[in-house]
């Protein structure tokens, strides 16, 4: 944490900043390792940087931050005692128009916006946050077979989200790193196909998509597998998006482009007909967000450098019928890419055991 902060000041005085205050949860828990960061925020100036947080939070916050802790419920007046006049940086992509102007108000300091301030800084993970992640993308790999051991005809969606997540809170996880996807049937066709109370049925193909979180940080992975004899156009879809897929993985390097390496999987499910069936992009950053840089998409000109965690998740809907998507958690490395994710892809019947 003491890094974190020095690199940290060090960014801010390239931007012209002396004073700023931090408000977004994930950027509050990464300079201090507080767990409650949506009721805290961090005030950095030339002579020291602090926690602000209030009565509810005395013992957590002395166990927990790596920051001297102010508690006080009057964090506005902490702000303007401290700053001392002069100009505050704020995150302008975090804090809301009506907080803005209170706290000019309240501490007469004339704010300066900057977005994505850490960014440049969290976008490359450290050894900690690496191996952090690692055992978030062990506990869900541990998940998926768990929950592959229940999934049968007959089965609700929401069942088999309810028992991936007991698994990943009762083997050490926080909770989930967002909404379990448990996409069945038709419904595997929607990327975002959150667990219903749809039965499964024999026949169809099923997408599991999951992520544990553990020590604040998230994993992200996918799986589509048969639950019986499917159609052969399905197993067409599941084999263009596997090969597709593997593809990207293999192209992961440092100095690729986020486009370049989204024109890989983009180009292959074109090359196999699917083309118009990938309505994403190839796969993001991950971290304490679910969603972090860099981006892997037809417009993102972010470049992988080693330490980024980013998914390779490419896929293919066909609306009212079926979808397939299979994504990898990976970290970038000096010689290419790290898959994290261990879970068997290659295409899979749970009744058949094949």
């Amino acid at each position: 944490m003491t890094a974190r902060l020095e690199r940290t000041r060090q960014h801010l005085a390239t931007l012209g900043v002396e004073r700023m205050l931090i408000t977004t949860p994930s950027n509050v828990r990464w300079l201090s390792g507080f767990t409650a960061p949506e009721d805290a925020r961090i005030l950095i100036n030339p002579t020291e940087a602090v926690l602000l947080t209030d009565g509810r939070y005395i013992a957590q916050a002395e166990e927990e931050s790596s920051l001297p802790a102010v508690i006080e419920r009057d964090w506005m007046g902490v702000v303007r005692d401290r700053a001392k006049g002069g100009a505050l940086g704020v995150e302008g992509d975090h804090l809301t128009m009506a907080t803005a102007r209170r706290l000019e108000q309240e501490t007469g300091l004339t704010l300066e916006p900057h977005d994505r301030v850490l960014e440049p800084l969290r976008i490359i993970k450290d050894a900690a946050e690496v191996d952090i992640i690692r055992r978030a993308a062990q506990l869900t790999d541990a998940a998926y077979a768990h929950v592959l051991t229940q999934l049968r005809p007959g089965v609700r969606e929401v069942d088999l989200a309810l028992a991936i997540e007991q698994y990943v809170r009762t083997h050490g996880g926080e909770g989930m790193a967002f909404d379990i996807i448990v996409a069945s049937g038709p419904r595997s066709a929607m990327p975002h196909g959150t667990a219903s109370g749809r039965t499964i049925e024999a026949g169809e193909l099923v997408t599991f998509d999951l992520g544990a979180k553990v020590d604040g940080y998230c994993a992200d992975m996918t799986r589509t597998v048969a639950v019986g004899p499917i159609s052969t156009e399905h197993r067409a879809i599941f084999d263009a998006v596997l090969e597709a897929q593997e593809r990207a993985v293999a192209a992961v390097r440092p100095g690729i482009s986020g486009i370049a390496l989204d024109a890989v999987a983009r180009d292959s499910l074109t090359e196999a007909g699917f083309g118009k069936a990938f309505s994403h992009s190839l796969g993001h950053g991950v971290g304490i967000d679910i969603h972090e840089a860099p981006g892997l998409s037809p417009k993102s000109e972010d470049v992988l450098e080693p330490g980024m965690m980013i998914t390779i998740e490419p896929g293919a809907y066909l609306p009212g019928d079926a979808g397939v998507r299979i994504e990898d958690l990976v970290l970038v490395t000096e010689q290419g890419g790290e898959v994290l994710s261990s879970s068997p892809k290659a295409f899979t019947d749970v009744l058949a055991g094949t």
